[in-house]
């Protein structure tokens, strides 16, 4: 059985945009994983007549609904108040809920707040779903073919009650439909030339779907396919994956969870190769990055953040006549700075970032946005050029995953085009 669902997000502090809506983006990710269609997405500030107004849309237009936020025991959660006035129910004490919180606050050995005596009530005839991690019960109401559930809106509680309460609760009433996603992770490729590649060799129906999902550090192709079985889903998005694959082939990096700095750590780690980093505009980023994964210390060395020239000279034996003559953001300073640091740390690969980040530093010739990345190993050196836009965050995150995706190609012995 499929249902169409909505999604509402509760709270000033998302309508002012004070605080990013994370919380849609999860339920909407786990819905869809078991093949619910969310249709609506709504936001609603801390107002009683605004919620039922929109929960009463809600219940109009969709067949399960779900809420995050307005669940706590301070005055501006409403949110229970909405839920009974729109059902035409009462909230009803429960004794057992009180003690279990009265329990919480005394293993952190803190005494109760009377204030939160208000968890402990629920409308008439809801079902709650514990939380472990906080005192805001989720509620669920199922009603004339509709399932409404209110979840609190701290992020990690109401993901841990979406994913141990809510999920396993449609799966044992099998609302959905089988579906099975493939992602594709790519990078070093535009989005619209991706579409180029890949269109003519797809002949897409309606049960399967193809999102291109951009970042700075690549672009995700999510295949999300639907049938009658599981294993007929899984196998329809598994060919298209192939089909994929066959079109545009060595910019796919990675698939599903995987990401680039994950898929350099295991390269270096396959080939028993050590790796090093020299910095300029990217500000220690790079490394930053590389260290995120867990064992990075088995394959990298360190690195330097070079972002004066002198330290370009002193630390990494770039020949000052070398910045004289092309500038401290060229190929030919790139080039330099990556062999001085593979030098330096006696690694097997060293990468080098220079360039300008912006929004100030931009010439005619070397506008914003333009950056150098080398590239040195014991078989070769060399840079390659880049412009990544005006923008001075996305910019550096473009170089870094860059950098890494010049590593990768040389590691696998992938040409460029």
């Amino acid at each position: 059985m499929n249902m169409d669902c909505e999604i509402i997000t509760i709270g000033d502090e998302i309508m002012t945009g004070h605080r990013v809506d994370t919380n849609a983006a999860l339920i909407a990710q786990q819905l869809t994983s078991i093949g619910l269609e969310v249709r609506y997405r709504s936001s609603v500030g801390d107002s009683l007549e605004a919620m039922e107004e929109c929960f009463r849309l809600a219940m109009r237009r969709a067949r399960v609904i779900i809420t995050t936020g307005g669940l706590g025991p301070t005055d501006d959660d409403i949110t229970k108040r909405a839920i009974v006035k729109v059902f035409k129910r009462n909230l009803i004490f429960h004794e057992d809920i009180l003690e279990d919180i009265r329990h919480r606050f005394a293993e952190r050995k803190t005494e109760m707040p009377a204030i939160n005596q208000n968890q402990a009530l629920l409308p008439q005839g809801a079902t709650p779903f514990p939380n472990k991690h906080g005192t805001a019960l989720g509620i669920c109401i199922s009603e004339k073919g509709r399932v409404f559930i209110a979840l609190p809106g701290v992020p990690f509680e109401m993901e841990q009650i979406m994913l141990d309460e809510v999920i396993p609760y449609f799966q044992r009433m099998n609302i959905g439909t089988p579906v099975k996603m493939v992602s594709l992770k790519t990078i070093g490729i535009v989005e619209s030339e991706l579409a180029e590649l890949i269109t003519p060799e797809l002949s897409l129906d309606r049960n399967i779907k193809l999102a291109y999902l951009p970042s700075p550090s690549g672009i995700e192709l999510r295949v999300i396919a639907t049938a009658d079985t599981d294993s007929e889903a899984k196998e329809r998005a598994q060919k298209t994956a192939r089909d994929i694959e066959g079109a545009i082939g060595h910019y796919i990096f990675g698939y599903d969870k995987d990401v680039l700095e994950g898929v350099i750590a295991q390269l270096l780690m396959d080939n028993d190769r050590t790796l090093a980093v020299a910095e300029s505009c990217t500000g220690g980023q790079l490394g930053q990055i590389i260290t995120s994964v867990s064992g990075s210390s088995k394959y990298f060395l360190g690195g330097v953040i070079a972002y004066a020239n002198d330290v370009k000279i002193n630390q990494l034996g770039v020949d000052s006549a070398t910045i004289d003559q092309y500038g401290a953001v060229s190929a030919e300073c790139a080039k330099e700075m990556a062999t001085g640091c593979r030098k330096k740390f006696e690694s097997d690969y060293a990468l080098a970032i220079t360039g300008i980040a912006g929004p100030e530093g931009g010439t005619d010739d070397k506008p914003v946005g333009t950056t150098f990345i080398g590239l040195s190993s014991i078989h070769e050196t060399y840079a390659r050029p880049f412009n990544f836009g005006t923008l001075r965050r996305i910019n550096r995150t473009r170089a870094v995953y860059a950098a890494l995706e010049m590593l990768r190609r040389e590691i696998l012995d992938i040409k460029e085009n």
